[in-house]
């Protein structure tokens, strides 16, 4: 009865199973695949076609045109300070008085030592004006003349000495008051009332700033591009006047005066790569002042028609750019481009688009080549 009983349910699993394999496969051609997600919505913008101006910018540090440090050219005791700390100075103008006591004194001494010297050469010349007809009479001898005419001629030379030494004196007794250089504007004294001074103490400087300098470093490849090649061994002078510069100020504004190159360094800095050269902007009211930052931004030329996109459309990959672009049936193509200069919130493209496509403005991160994908206009973020 067990083994019969046992027949009966094998029996009927087998056919259970049976059955299963009949309506699974009915089950699953009746079901329905799913559906494919939608294209990926992404905001698109023309590409813009323009004249662009060519223009590059450094960063700039500013300083006077002329910078004059004030030192003593005598040592003595500071006595007077004739100006105000952060004024305009002429040049000339006497800025600090050294104690002239002694300097006094030692011009005096000299003026003394110049007229005994003159007193020795007037004896020494009415010796040999009464000597030179007695030796030519035999009355005395020849040598005693010679002696007078040395005697003449040191005495000469002695008073020359005295002069120097006169000259001398009074340039030291007016080197007492130290006198400005250059016109310019004055800067906070270092020397105090009753301090001692010398040739090596630096007392103020003194800054001419109309017009200001501001100093670049430009990268050897600018220069050569400013120099323009050689042509026969002779290229273009740099810098010069022909290149209009501007200045931005740190807060972001433009100065409101265009400047010039002025000047070029000798020599390219062999650690960085780079040469430093000096515009010069004109500063009325002397309103600049050194050591203020800035950028110096000079425009090299003008691109005719050039091909612009939002710099946000613009993918580096690997020191490569690359842009999403739309073609007509709504599809995306991944292109590697050349970019050139930024202009603003644009970047200029210089190969890999045509004037009439469009490009991914929004959304690049989510498309990939050939895919079909929704544009919608691009919408620039509001301001502020």
């Amino acid at each position: 009865m067990q083994t019969m009983t046992g027949l009966l349910l094998r029996g009927t699993a087998r056919a259970a199973a049976l059955s299963l394999l009949v309506v699974l496969p009915l089950a699953c051609s009746n079901g329905k695949a799913a559906p494919p997600p939608p294209p990926a919505t992404v905001a698109v913008v023309d590409v813009l076609r323009q004249d662009v101006p060519v223009r590059t910018q450094w960063v700039a540090t500013l300083d006077g045109y002329v910078n004059a440090r004030i030192q003593p050219q005598v040592t003595g005791y500071l006595v007077k300070q004739n100006y105000v700390e952060g004024s305009f100075v002429k040049k000339g103008e006497v800025l600090f008085e050294i104690d002239p006591r002694p300097f006094q004194a030692v011009l005096d001494q000299a003026r003394g030592q110049k007229a005994q010297a003159e007193a020795q050469l007037g004896r020494a010349a009415r010796d040999v004006e009464r000597d030179t007809p007695l030796a030519a009479a035999r009355a005395i001898a020849r040598s005693q003349l010679d002696n007078d005419i040395q005697a003449k001629l040191a005495a000469a030379a002695s008073v020359e000495s005295a002069k120097a030494a006169v000259k001398t004196a009074q340039l030291n007794l007016e080197f007492t008051k130290v006198r400005s250089l250059t016109d310019g504007i004055a800067g906070i004294a270092r020397g105090q009332i009753g301090d001692l001074v010398g040739p090596a103490t630096l007392l103020t400087s003194v800054s001419r700033l109309d017009p200001i300098k501001a100093y670049v470093a430009i990268s050897e490849r600018e220069y050569l591009r400013f120099v323009g090649g050689f042509n026969g061994g002779a290229a273009r002078p740099f810098p010069n006047g022909d290149t209009p510069l501007e200045l931005l100020l740190e807060d972001g504004t433009v100065y409101p005066r265009p400047g010039k190159f002025v000047l070029a360094d000798r020599q390219v800095d062999a650690a960085t790569g780079t040469i430093r050269i000096a515009a010069a902007f004109s500063n009325p009211g002397n309103i600049l002042r050194p050591g203020q930052f800035g950028r110096v931004r000079a425009t090299l030329g003008v691109t005719q028609g050039a091909l612009l996109v939002p710099q946000r459309a613009v993918t580096e990959l690997q020191g490569s750019y690359q842009i999403a672009v739309v073609s007509k049936d709504n599809k995306v193509a991944i292109r590697p481009v050349k970019v050139g200069a930024r202009v603003g919130m644009m970047w200029v493209i210089e190969d890999g688009l045509a004037a009439d496509e469009k490009v991914v403005a929004e959304g690049v991160q989510k498309v990939r080549d050939g895919a079909p994908v929704t544009p919608v206009p691009f919408q620039p973020p509001a301001k502020g």
